[in-house]
């Protein structure tokens, strides 16, 4: 069966980690779309180290993973749930190893784990069963075959599936609208549009999607400058600056240069 289109907004040189692992997004069953974005598989077996780099969209990771080989120790396997990276995510690979990761919709996951505010999440790496009830990472993570794992992960969260929530609904299809709409470059315009007050529109992402409005405008802005930095080598960058919503060139420069690490000048189309 195949995939949603790959995405790779986000992914820090995306060709070249292509070339490293295998990668794949699959559809989830149908009775959870309206909470998951898409399952995302990856396998690799390495000669050398691999750091991969990632600038995280606004979204809860369930992800389990193995790592057969390398420095690290052995593992059976582990599932953990990964709250929203507010910084650089890098991920070191070596060796061979697996990783089946469930990418809920910003503002989908509290839902399945309604006792606490999604900011609660935020910057965290926990047990997945400390946060849902712990899935059988071998049911998941053994079976050669994609199909079969992707009905692993299919029959462990159908289960799970929350009574409706029409706030969470509410804070995913904001969201889409910031992601989609590059006019929403202010909060109060944010709000505005969806007829709340800003503290209102605050506590409503803190509570479903973890991080604020704001940050939220601003990630996807850095996506796109990401994109447009590994794409185009002519890249205007005091219009592209202007296009995002920012005062100047200099204030692009430096979000991109404290989430990226490098400034925008220093990628090239490969």
């Amino acid at each position: 069966m195949a995939g949603p289109a790959r995405d790779t907004r986000g992914i820090v040189d995306a060709s070249d980690l292509f070339t490293r692992v295998q990668f794949r997004l699959r559809e989830p069953a149908p009775a959870l779309r309206p909470w998951l974005e898409h399952y995302w598989l990856i396998d690799w077996d390495l000669t050398e180290p691999y750091t991969s780099h990632v600038v995280p969209h606004p979204s809860i990771h369930l992800v389990l993973q193995r790592h057969e080989s390398g420095s690290r120790t052995e593992r059976a396997g582990f599932a953990e749930v990964v709250g929203i990276v507010q910084g650089l995510f890098s991920q070191r690979l070596e060796g061979r190893g697996r990783v089946c990761g469930v990418k809920f919709r910003p503002g989908g996951f509290r839902p399945f784990a309604p006792e606490r505010p999604v900011s609660a999440w935020t910057g965290q790496r926990l047990p997945a069963e400390e946060v849902l009830a712990g899935p059988k990472v071998g049911a998941v993570l053994d079976p050669a075959e994609e199909d079969v794992r992707v009905a692993a992960l299919d029959a462990y969260l159908l289960p799970l599936v929350p009574p409706p929530d029409p706030q969470a609904d509410r804070a995913m299809a904001l969201v889409e609208l910031v992601r989609t709409d590059r006019s929403l470059l202010r909060v109060d315009e944010l709000a505005r549009a969806e007829g709340l007050s800003a503290r209102s529109l605050q506590r409503l992402f803190s509570t479903y999607v973890g991080v604020g409005p704001k940050w939220v405008i601003l990630r996807y802005r850095i996506h796109e400058a990401l994109q447009r930095a590994e794409t185009d080598p002519e890249t205007d960058w005091a219009a592209l600056a202007a296009d995002l919503g920012y005062s100047d060139q200099a204030h692009l420069v430096r979000d991109f240069t404290a989430t990226v690490g490098v400034p925008p000048t220093a990628f090239a189309p490969r």
